[in-house]
């Protein structure tokens, strides 16, 4: 396989870690399995892994020169990746305090469809195949991704000191811990966690949290836990431990405070003489004697209420595994809090499909909060309407609503938040929604005076600073507006907003398409003509001609002195600033082209769309001299080369590199509507732009954008006070005119859609 391509299992991409879009905040050489396996076994080397090295920098800080990395042949004789297949009491926890991911390892090996997605098959000891290598396959913010790893693994006396298998020369769930502690940059990284981020990792799923101490949602709890064993859900519980508490963990029904367990079976069990029990069966990571002790503990005397053949059919055994059993009621009164894994459709076995009377819908986009574009913070109505926007249509009701409302999921993540080599803090993040109607849908995206009168359905929901945040809805079929939010305003970060339902919904982003329209009403009032009919024009057309070639065409060279005469005062020179008043009136110098045109602007009354008062009031006497360049002499004011180039190549149609009298009068309209619309939207007076502004501005000048695109040219032409000069305003619309120009001009039936050849889109995106 090329290693530039991802390949696809399972009608899923699988990327490499490093592939674009995989791991933004820690860039890592991307590393395919196959290639990598191939040249080991041509060379008869051993893979060793330069990204995540057998050193002490992959461990925890208190681990250093503890541990020796030994392969598994180092370790035992006749090491296999399986032995006799896999299952749920494979896997024991080490010395790592990582019982949230074996409990969720654990889960996984009840659905082997999907342990076989992470799990990969073709790893293997056999002579033939073995390089030291090994792969394993994780969902990671909506993306499957390939981890390789080599199989030296940390060790104690030529004992394994983290997850091991019960069979001593069994490896896959050490290999498996490795490459999940590669996914997030260190064994430490896995210290404390919860069961749901390994879940999710697994299958990608969205984990719902229940509080399992509260009367009021216990009925409401069985329901969903009962609908999570119907759609095979991953679940796994807890018992919360508090910084106070000063006595043992254990508790004296022999439970674990602060200790993740899997829940891997619900099951009503029939009893001897007639009527039926709630049993849940539960598994301690640790894999050994520390079980529950109270009522259906292991060999206690209720089982003596079971039928034999129940017992068989449930799977019955008595060892000191960690498995225990237990009821619901007991359930709910010893642990607190119920995480559940909902699983997509596509993820449950062939057998699981068909015992289902319904279908299950999964919907998600990725996202960016960008300081100065898309962060608007929860609290700040003046920001808030900035942040990313989408938009849910719900069809039909759950199969077995009463109420003829459908059940949905919303989880919101943010991303590479748990790599603590990168010190990323989590941020404090949730979402508001909002009840929409057809009419609404008309305005995108929905600007500050909707949510000035739009009922917020989530008030009061508090913003966590968790990996993941999720909450369920019960709502009436139609349209809901949903804003993922962090706190503060301008925090950045990447997010994963996901919705789950029982039926197939429309998730969509609520933006703008990128297209040129209409410029604002008050701007193309204040345009000059395009013809010019004035001297200074006529100065400048001369000038024109003056550097011109023999086809009187100018490239960007001859473009940026004739944009520089054009800055210049041409019949007096600054002394004249310097004399009497009336000497002024009498020899005032004659204004430059640019500066006509922005007189003519100013000496009309302009009107802030939004504020509805003067925006010009205190600047009327201000310069797009000043404007150009505020820390240099006017008269030295440039336009940069990149802009002049830009400029060239907008309206280069010919591709000549050059630009006639006709196209060269364009630009400078062009120019004219551009300078406006700066000085409109600079509401500080500083000669400088702030980003907040950047779709407003443009809209004004006829670009529609959404937010990607926004956040692009922020990124790209923005400065890291989040503001823009007029140089770098002009370049951005200078360069979303070309890029919308060009691809309308290759979308030939009008359909959004147009076709390069790669060396098409090499010249388009190098010519602009």
């Amino acid at each position: 396989m090329s290693q530039n391509q991802w390949y696809i299992y399972d009608q899923h991409p699988i990327y490499s870690l490093g592939d674009y879009g995989c791991d933004r905040y820690r860039q890592v050489n991307k590393q395919y399995f196959y290639d990598l396996r191939e040249k080991c076994l041509e060379s008869k080397l051993l893979f060793e892994d330069p990204v995540f090295p057998a050193s002490d920098e992959s461990l925890l800080p208190d681990s250093k020169d503890q541990y020796e990395w030994l392969r598994p042949s180092e370790i035992c004789e006749n090491p296999q990746f399986f032995v006799e297949g896999y299952s749920r009491f494979d896997v024991q926890q080490g010395v790592l305090g990582n019982c949230w991911f074996i409990a969720a390892v654990a889960n996984l090996t009840l659905n082997p469809k999907l342990f076989l997605r992470v799990v990969c098959e073709d790893n293997t000891f056999d002579e033939d195949l073995y390089a030291g290598i090994f792969h394993f396959r994780f969902w990671q913010f909506g993306k499957w991704v390939d981890v390789v790893i080599d199989d030296r693994l940390p060790t104690k006396d030529k004992k394994l000191v983290y997850n091991k298998s019960t069979d001593e020369n069994e490896f896959w769930p050490a290999l498996l811990e490795k490459a999940y502690a590669k996914l997030h940059g260190s064994y430490e990284a896995l210290v404390a966690g919860h069961a749901s981020e390994a879940h999710e990792n697994f299958s990608g799923g969205i984990t719902e949290y229940y509080n399992l101490n509260s009367d009021e949602e216990s009925a409401l709890n069985l329901k969903h836990i009962l609908k999570g064993l119907e759609k095979n859900s991953m679940m796994a519980c807890s018992i919360r431990q508090y910084e106070t508490d000063t006595g043992p963990n254990r508790t004296p029904e022999g439970l674990v405070r602060g200790h993740a367990y899997s829940v891997t079976k619900v099951q009503h069990v029939k009893l001897n003489g007639g009527g039926e029990i709630l049993l849940l069966r539960l598994r301690n990571p640790w894999g050994n004697e520390v079980e529950w002790n109270g009522p259906w503990s292991d060999k206690s005397k209720e089982w003596q209420l079971i039928p034999e053949h129940e017992k068989e059919e449930i799977g019955l055994t008595f060892d000191f595994d960690g498995e225990f059993w237990m009821t619901y009621d007991d359930f709910l009164n010893h642990f607190d809090i119920l995480e559940i894994c909902n699983l997509s459709f596509e993820l449950l076995t062939d057998q699981q499909i068909i015992g289902l009377k319904r279908k299950f819908s999964l919907n998600q986009f990725r996202g960016e909060w960008v300081a100065g574009v898309s962060a608007g913070g929860c609290d700040d109505p003046e920001k808030f309407y900035r942040n990313p926007q989408y938009i849910i249509r719900l069809r039909t009701p759950d199969h077995d609503s009463e109420d003829g409302k459908c059940s949905v999921v919303i989880a919101l993540m943010q991303n590479n938040r748990k790599i603590k080599k990168e010190g990323l803090e989590l941020l404090y993040i949730g979402f508001n929604m909002y009840s929409l109607s057809e009419s609404d849908l008309k305005q995108k995206p929905f600007r500050k005076d909707f949510f000035e009168r739009k009922e917020n359905l989530t008030d009061g929901m508090t913003f966590v600073d968790l990996h993941e945040m999720s909450a369920r809805f019960k709502l009436p079929p139609g349209y809901y507006l949903i804003v993922p939010a962090t706190f503060d305003v301008n925090e950045e970060g990447e997010f994963l907003i996901r919705v789950f339902t029982e039926h197939e919904s429309k998730f969509e982003e609520h933006d703008d398409a990128a297209e040129i329209r209409e410029v604002d009403s008050m701007i193309a009032d204040n345009l000059p003509d395009i013809n010019f009919p004035s001297d200074n024009w006529l100065q400048i057309e001369k000038f024109f001609y003056d550097i011109a070639d023999d086809r009187k065409e100018i490239g960007w060279i001859e473009l940026k002195k004739i944009l520089e005469f054009s800055m210049m005062e041409t019949n007096a020179n600054l002394a004249a600033k310097q004399t009497a008043e009336s000497k002024q009136e009498e020899q005032r110098p004659q204004r430059n082209f640019l500066q006509i045109i922005w007189d003519s602007m100013t000496y009309k009354e302009i009107l802030d769309p939004q504020v509805g008062v003067s925006m010009f009031s205190n600047v009327i006497n201000d310069g797009i001299l000043q404007a150009m360049n505020p820390a240099q002499d006017p008269t030295h004011v440039e336009f940069s080369k990149e802009v002049c180039r830009s400029m060239v190549a907008m309206l280069d149609y010919d591709r000549s590199g050059k630009l006639g009298m006709d196209e060269f009068k364009k630009l400078m309209f062009e120019i004219a509507k551009w300078t406006i619309v700066f000085k409109l939207y600079d509401k500080d007076h500083n000669n400088k732009l702030d980003t907040h502004e950047l779709r407003n501005a443009l809209e004004s000048a006829g670009y529609r954008l959404n937010y990607r695109i926004l956040i692009s040219l922020v990124y790209r032409y923005g400065s890291t006070d989040k503001t823009m000069t007029i140089d770098d305003f002009i370049m951005c619309a200078v360069k979303v005119k070309t890029m919308i120009e060009r691809f309308k001009e290759k979308d030939y039936y009008r359909r959004n859609q147009a076709l390069f050849t790669i060396e098409e889109w090499i010249e388009q995106a190098l010519y602009s």
